[in-house]
């Protein structure tokens, strides 16, 4: 931990350190540079000095053990829903609102969405609290989210009384089994000596493995003080530490070598970046010029570089680009950076490509194709160390003709952008959120047929953020992110993009953002269908069936949660809709009518 003194807080800390812990797609256990490289950021390293877990006096209750440390680990916001089975765990929190917040949802499902979406945003912990029984199942979702996309987070869940539990009791849930598959670390609080370590070992395994770590605590444990408790005789008083830095770790210099090797064999050289890579994007552009190599992006990659970044061919796979499509088709090498996108009829095809991967986790190394060399470490100090041993490719044949498909590819969008359709076709108002939105905006997903059309047709500028539901690919988190994303960056817009099927899922949470003055915005496809599932239904022979929706009236929803809300129907209306929304100081929803026809395509049949 930072000496009280030193001016320079643990949560700054963290916060400094947010886009470095994102590193390859995952974490990992190796070197904590931070600590010993002389190179590291001047105004951190020379500041952090080790110290062990804060010290509890003895009135502290289980539940004030757990919140407490969860601070000292730069927790900053907590989200859930109440319940009698942690009305403890609530106490704590609202005695402590100064430094964690207390974000109250509508549905658990949601507090969980948010929790990822927090972590995903920054890099930092998210946190959520479930009650007992419903509570616990109901952030099963959300934990799930985080779970597959490597976000930090730790939730809390209630239990029946101590002596109660297995006795069919009401809301009797085993939160433990509930969980055993989504949580990295999975552990039942004990009483207080137990939490003092337990809690310090969650935030732990959060943050430095990538995922969900899981604490469930009777009620009636959450209240007891630490003075009554006893302590076995295997416990002397131990206590563990909350000083933690992020693993930045980089590969043997042999194995450098030998990717320098496979990677400068190649005269097609292709790139394929995940949101592992989202700190190391000086390093992608470096390696991509000295190899003119085209970067295609997977979707929660997809802020790597800017989307008119003359090295990058824009999205890959059923999300993706023809020019994406073509290079990994095409390419007799290919370097994977902090990725393992789902779809292996996009990636080069066996044989063809020799073949590169960096990720934070060894089991993900040739996960998704037969990658000749592995390298396991931090994506952005692996590429460093990688580059001064690439020769600069003088062909640029590969890269060029890349670019000119790029160049084919943008017009085909403008003209799919620019056609005055009405209904509208949602590729024009995807446009209009792109060119309208700030600069600096943190922009969240939901999964969808609007999910094809913001990944293609949503041009992101270098200051710009972006997440959503990637290896989960879940309906209904759209809205919550944008809430995460409010909380995280204050001075920023956070918009959503989401189609009215998923909307609908969890669009209670409207209220949460009017009931914590949360200006966020949401851009709502409304075709009255779930469109992406009726053309999968179509695409196999079928009839659609199942997929029609029955219509809402999203403005008049979101005028009556307190929020403001706009629609738009004909093309010269979007534009003056959805300025009108970000423009608002409150939050605001745009309902934008959208061609039920319009069919998310694969890159290569993409029509005006």
């Amino acid at each position: 931990m930072v000496p009280a003194n030193s001016g320079f807080g643990r949560r700054n800390f963290l916060q400094m350190t947010s886009v470095g812990i994102i590193a390859a797609s995952a974490g990992g256990t190796a070197t904590q540079a931070l600590a010993s490289n002389p190179s590291a950021d001047s105004e951190s390293s020379p500041r952090f000095a080790p110290q062990p877990s804060p010290e509890f006096t003895s009135d502290l209750t289980t539940a004030d053990i757990m919140v407490e440390t969860l601070i000292a680990w730069g927790a900053t916001h907590c989200f859930g829903m109440v319940g009698d089975g942690i009305n403890s765990i609530v106490e704590a929190l609202r005695r402590r609102q100064d430094r964690i917040k207390y974000i109250g949802v509508r549905h658990e499902e949601a507090a969980a969405f948010m929790a990822s979406g927090f972590a995903k945003h920054t890099g930092q912990l998210g946190v959520c609290v479930g009650t007992t029984g419903p509570g616990a199942v109901h952030l099963l979702n959300g934990l799930y989210d985080a779970n597959m996309d490597g976000a930090p987070v730790v939730a809390i869940t209630g239990m029946t009384f101590h002596d109660l539990i297995g006795t069919r009791y009401q809301q009797g849930v085993d939160t433990t089994k509930l969980m055993q598959d989504v949580a990295l670390y999975n552990v039942e609080v004990t009483g207080p000596e137990h939490a003092v370590l337990v809690t310090n070992r969650a935030c732990r395994v959060a943050l430095g493995d990538r995922g969900v770590a899981h604490l469930t605590v009777s009620k009636d444990t959450q209240m007891m003080r630490l003075a009554a408790d006893k302590r076995s005789m295997g416990n002397p008083g131990a206590r563990t530490s909350s000083a933690w830095m992020p693993v930045i770790n980089q590969p043997p210099a042999e194995q450098l070598r030998a990717a320098a090797d496979v990677l400068n064999s190649g005269r097609k050289v292709a790139i394929l970046v995940g949101q592992g890579a989202l700190n190391a994007r000086t390093e992608v552009t470096q390696v991509a010029d000295l190899l003119a190599a085209p970067v295609a992006k997977a979707l929660l990659g997809k802020a790597v570089l800017a989307d008119d970044s003359p090295l990058t061919t824009g999205g890959i796979g059923h999300l993706g680009t023809s020019p994406s499509s073509w290079a990994m088709k095409t390419c007799d090498a290919v370097l994977i950076v902090g990725s393992t996108m789902p779809w292996f009829e996009y990636y080069p095809k066996p044989g063809q490509a020799r073949g590169v991967q960096i990720d934070m986790k060894s089991d993900r190394i040739g996960l998704r194709y037969p990658v000749e060399i592995g390298l396991v470490g931090d994506a952005k100090a692996t590429l460093a160390g990688l580059i001064p041993l690439l020769r600069r490719q003088t062909d640029r044949g590969f890269l060029e003709e890349a670019q000119s498909r790029m160049k084919d590819w943008n017009r085909l969008l403008a003209e799919v952008e620019t056609t005055p359709r009405s209904p509208l076709r949602p590729q024009m108002v995807i446009k209009a959120v792109s060119d309208l939105i700030a600069d600096d905006a943190v922009i969240s997903l939901d999964c969808g047929a609007n999910t094809h059309f913001s990944a293609r047709n949503l041009m992101l500028r270098p200051g710009q953020r972006l997440t959503g539901t990637g290896m989960m690919a879940s309906m209904g988190p759209g809205l919550p992110f944008a809430i995460a994303g409010q909380l995280a960056y204050p001075d920023q817009q956070s918009v959503a993009i989401v189609g009215d099927g998923g909307f609908a899922m969890l669009m209670a949470e409207m209220t949460t953002a009017v009931q914590h003055n949360l200006p966020v915005k949401i851009i709502v496809l409304k075709n009255n269908s779930l469109a992406e599932v009726k053309f999968e239904q179509i695409g196999l022979g079928n009839s659609a069936f199942g997929c029609d929706l029955s219509p809402i009236d999203f403005v008049a929803f979101a005028r009556a949660c307190g929020a403001e809300g706009y629609r738009c129907e004909r093309p010269d209306e979007v534009r003056p809709a959805i300025q009108a929304a970000l423009n608002s100081p409150r939050p605001a929803l745009v309902e934008a009518i959208v061609d039920p026809d319009e069919k998310p395509t694969d890159p290569d049949e993409l029509k005006v």
